[in-house]
């Protein structure tokens, strides 16, 4: 075991029990366990949506896919960054003004029942599972990699670290546990970048020449064509990473933390930046990485690339460089998982528990006693379910939850706050027709069978990677067919309110012109 690695895995983990105990000391309530009672800054919600956002997979994959890719993998960052536009410009304050805990809230709003409830809860339950499963595994790999402990030891600790930071601090908690995460990952590659572009005097074209000197592209490195065999494929993957953030209920959930609407763009904004100033950072540690470690030495250590970034840091500062950037990678890892936690307790707890089993009359300590048992449930679950993967390639798990985020929540969420003809019919088919269609596409895809490193040892049945450009657009016919086709009547009164109240934060017919909490 490596001391320097050691040491500074304890110190990411020493911080962030501290915070937690912190956060356990204040009066729980269930607004303070679910979403800190509406504190935060939206400086600082920025901060932890970015926390929140910024995963394994952009950390390290994304490096690794610009340096193994050249262009196609800055592809992936453009996505995952255009779509906070729409986040900022449709989805984001309406949400904070007609939710309450969860995204089950939203929807609720305008269309009141336990099937609803029960529909929008298990899919966030799942998308919450099915993305907390590959970062578990990653944490897992990680530190056996660094500190040689057995893989099953590294996912038992991290697991029982993550739920013990909902189960004790909440959304509180979890909050600062991401913007720690945040500060110390910006900080970080911030670092070094500045030490990468030292090494060539600051001069970025003797950077893009020793670039092309050290892949076997040569100048094909900075043109497309390395990653997706077809048009179709980028635009599969582009239509997923646009659309699927704003599906993410552990995203959306977060605008629930702030006071009101302001705080809700300004969270919006700060998140963009810092998640735009990232993933430049990004690109320049995938060209450094081909200019300085080589395109053959990262193939002949990880065919993934996924060691792009640790590879860099040793190369330009040593062990010590090296084991701060992997223990920033293991934050990166603990703040997404906190997160994806928190999601799946309050879908668990409040949604199903509280509003649908007890109807909404649950008393506050029975509330939190249950959300804090759910939480140790959905820590168990995914834990269980991330020591038996330990040898298989879980990644498409990852583009999966993004798919179901874009074809089963999105267009329920746009329907519902702004096609008056929507109604109940509509919502249950497009959430069902979306998240088939996800599942099938992928189960049957490339991800799942392959005659040689497949699951399953045979020619995939669907031929894309990134099965967006079929699953999004059969997520909206099913919920426009089910409309339509349906006839149900429409409750025109309710739609107006909820269409006034979701675009100002006020109820119609509300004598005071306050907005509602």
């Amino acid at each position: 075991m490596n001391f320097t690695y050691f040491l500074l895995f304890l110190c990411i983990v020493g911080s962030t029990l501290i915070i937690t105990h912190w956060a356990a000391r204040r009066k729980q309530t269930t607004r303070l366990f679910f979403i800190a009672d509406s504190s935060l800054s939206g400086f600082q919600n920025g901060m932890a949506i970015a926390g929140d956002y910024i995963s394994a997979a952009s950390f390290l994959g994304i490096t690794g896919a610009i340096a193994l890719g050249g262009y196609d993998g800055f592809l992936y960052s453009i996505g995952f960054l255009v779509s906070y536009l729409l986040v900022l410009l449709v989805i984001a304050e309406p949400v904070r003004h007609l939710g309450k805990y969860s995204l089950a809230d939203v929807i609720c709003a305008r269309f009141p029942g336990h099937r609803i409830r029960l529909a929008v809860a298990c899919v966030t339950f799942t998308i919450s599972i099915f993305y907390m499963i590959p970062q578990l595994v990653a944490t897992g790999l990680l530190v056996r990699l660094l500190l040689g402990i057995d893989y099953s030891v590294s996912v038992l600790v991290i697991g029982s670290l993550m739920t013990v930071y909902v189960v004790f601090g909440g959304m509180v908690a979890t909050s600062w546990v991401q913007i720690v995460k945040t500060v110390l990952l910006m900080s970080g590659i911030f670092l070094l970048s500045l030490i990468l572009l030292s090494r060539f005097d600051w001069q970025i074209p003797l950077l893009l020449q020793q670039v092309k000197e050290g892949t076997p592209l040569g100048d094909r490195f900075f043109a497309p064509g390395h990653l997706f065999s077809t048009p179709l494929e980028a635009l599969s993957l582009h239509l997923t990473l646009f659309l699927g953030t704003a599906g993410l209920p552990h995203i959306l959930i977060r605008f629930f933390t702030v006071k009101n609407a302001l705080a809700v763009r300004k969270s919006v904004i700060t998140a963009s930046w810092i998640i735009g100033l990232f993933y430049v950072m990004t690109l320049a540690l995938g060209l450094g990485t081909v200019a300085l470690v080589g395109w053959w030495k990262l193939v002949r250590t990880d065919p993934t690339g996924n060691l792009a970034a640790p590879l860099l840091a040793e190369e330009l500062g040593g062990d010590f460089l090296m084991a701060f950037i992997a223990a920033i990678a293991f934050a990166t890892i603990v703040a997404v998982v906190t997160g994806l936690v928190i999601s799946a307790t309050t879908s668990l707890s409040h949604d199903v528990y509280n509003q649908v089993l007890r109807k909404g009359n649950a008393s506050e300590k029975e509330q939190l006693r249950i959300a804090k048992w759910t939480a140790g449930v959905v820590g168990l679950i995914s834990i269980l379910f991330s020591l038996g993967l330990e040898n298989i390639n879980v990644a498409f798990l990852v583009s999966l939850t993004f798919v179901i985020g874009a074809s089963a929540n999105l267009p329920v969420i746009l329907f519902t706050l702004y096609w008056r003809r929507f109604n109940e019919t509509g919502v249950l088919i497009g959430m069902a027709s979306g998240f088939l269609a996800s599942l099938v596409s992928v189960v049957t895809g490339p991800h799942i069978m392959h005659p040689e490193h497949g699951w399953i040892a045979m020619e995939p049945l669907f031929p894309l990677l990134n099965p967006g450009v079929i699953a999004v657009p059969v997520g909206f016919a099913g919920a426009f067919l089910g409309t339509v086709l349906s006839r149900r009547p429409v409750d025109e009164e309710r739609f107006f309110r909820v269409l006034v109240r979701a675009q100002t934060g006020m109820a119609p017919g509300n004598p005071t012109g306050r907005r509602q909490s």
